[in-house]
């Protein structure tokens, strides 16, 4: 049998606290020392060496609504983004089942960044030949940082939206050598749906426990849609809190669930135009629509030197420090999502939103130049400007109510890409109408983590 390389359980990841002592302070030391070395994907977890969860609650000066919004950031994971999460567990659930093989298959991840990264990441740490499909137009900081961590990258035409194009060079790649190459599609791969399920959503129960902010409960879950797996978190705090709403974002230029749309955006990461497979879009309560321009606006205002003076104006250094480390587009996206959803739901101090940050800036510095050329240089008026518009200024429209009817409307997009084009059948498809089937998936947690604990009891 292959003695292969792996990291933790679920569970591990969800508690850290649970590895062995020695491998876990072993582990964060190379963090800094050899972010290459594999005991790193020890470090795949929302918590740190003290066991404190990576959040932060936005100040109300600076959200101007009365909800307390709580954003888990991803910056502190292995690769700077908590996509490795999903990564990790579903290339472990794939070695544990013995579906993949180190010493012969290559490994293909299909991305729009950050899932490619943390696919040349952990592919490469766990000794696979490893192969990222992007779209050309993605940042030049996810092609370099990918060739980094060792894998291959192939650009297809387009960007963020353009994911048929990457699915079409998947398919091609395994045409080529059938038996050889393993697509590893985060799109339909229920790996990511069980990370997010059980490490995030259960991360964010214990820590609104431990917060004891608001009513001490979650009023909403909002989530801008790549892969649709982040947003499964809000599956596990609705089993808790039934009254919360799961709310999904996309872009205004690529509004695919809100409106059957589609075109071209710049809001990385997201808006892939098309729904997921492991998206359970009927259990979303509402879209939230974002514009990509105000996002990158808004990213620019916190990074920039400029935007961050006008910031200390009324918010202190290290709030203002803080948001600038933590946020990349997505991840504004997200508080401008939470925003438009705390106004529009009326939500008071009693309520807490949840959000997420996916990466941060240094995935976007030539992104931001680009912004500079095309707007020109940020002072402290343009600052003023686009924290009154767009931040303070949040609209409530583009926000779509889950009712029934669209959330059949959801659902039934899903057969264009999956039946037509991915060789689902309509059986299957029908299937995951049924919340049992979702329940069924997130439980299989367990069984994998049994199967990873006896490949250690028995190769030591």
């Amino acid at each position: 049998m292959n003695k292969f390389v792996l990291g933790p359980t679920f569970e591990e990841m969800l508690h850290p606290e649970k590895i062995d002592k020695n491998l876990r302070k072993k582990a964060w030391r190379m963090r800094i020392e050899d972010p290459l070395d594999p005991i790193n994907l020890f470090n795949i977890s929302w918590r740190d060496i003290d066991n404190r969860i990576y959040y932060y609650v936005l100040p109300k000066e600076f959200t101007g609504v009365d909800a307390n919004i709580v954003v888990l950031y991803g910056k502190e994971f292995p690769t700077g983004s908590h996509k490795v999460g999903a990564t990790y567990s579903i290339l472990m659930e794939k070695v544990l089942r013995g579906e993949v093989d180190p010493t012969y298959h290559t490994l293909v991840w299909p991305s729009t960044g950050n899932y490619g990264i943390g696919g040349a990441w952990v592919g490469c740490r766990m000794k696979f030949d490893s192969v990222v499909i992007l779209p050309e137009e993605m940042s030049a900081e996810r092609f370099e940082i990918i060739r980094k961590y060792g894998a291959r990258v192939i650009a297809t035409p387009g960007c963020e939206s353009n994911v048929k194009e990457i699915y079409d060079k998947a398919k091609e790649l395994k045409a080529a050598d059938p038996d050889k190459v393993r697509i590893l599609n985060q799109f339909e791969e229920f790996g990511n749906y069980r990370f997010h399920y059980y490490v995030t959503g259960n991360t964010i129960l214990e820590l609104i426990e431990q917060l004891k902010i608001g009513n001490a409960r979650v009023s909403a879950i909002v989530s801008t849609v790549g892969s649709a797996g982040t947003i499964a978190c809000g599956d596990r705090v609705k089993e808790v809190f039934p009254e919360v709403k799961i709310v999904a974002g996309e872009p205004v230029q690529c509004p695919t669930l809100s409106l059957n749309g589609y075109g071209g955006h710049d809001i990385q990461g997201i808006g892939d135009k098309h729904v997921t497979w492991i998206h359970n879009v009927l259990n979303n309560d509402a879209i939230v629509a974002l514009d990509d321009i105000e996002c990158k606006k808004v990213l620019q205002m916190l990074t920039d030197e400029s935007g961050k003076s006008f910031l200390k104006e009324f918010l202190s250094d290290k709030d203002v420090e803080k948001m600038a480390g933590i946020f990349g587009i997505s991840g504004v996206a997200n508080i401008l999502g939470a925003i438009k959803i705390a106004k529009h739901y009326r939500l008071t101090s009693r309520d807490n939103i949840v959000t997420i940050a996916t990466d941060n800036m240094n995935r976007y510095h030539s992104v931001m130049k680009d912004m500079t050329r095309t707007y020109g240089k940020l002072d402290r008026g343009e600052a003023k400007q686009r924290f009154e518009s767009i931040v303070l200024g949040a609209r409530t429209d583009w926000i779509f109510e889950g009712t029934m009817e669209n959330r059949l409307r959801w659902h039934n997009l899903k057969y264009y890409t999956w039946v037509e084009q991915q060789g689902k059948t309509v059986e299957e498809l029908n299937r995951t109408m049924d919340q049992d089937f979702w329940k069924v998936e997130a439980q299989k947690t367990a069984e994998i983590d049994g199967l990873l604990i006896d490949y250690r009891r028995k190769n030591g």
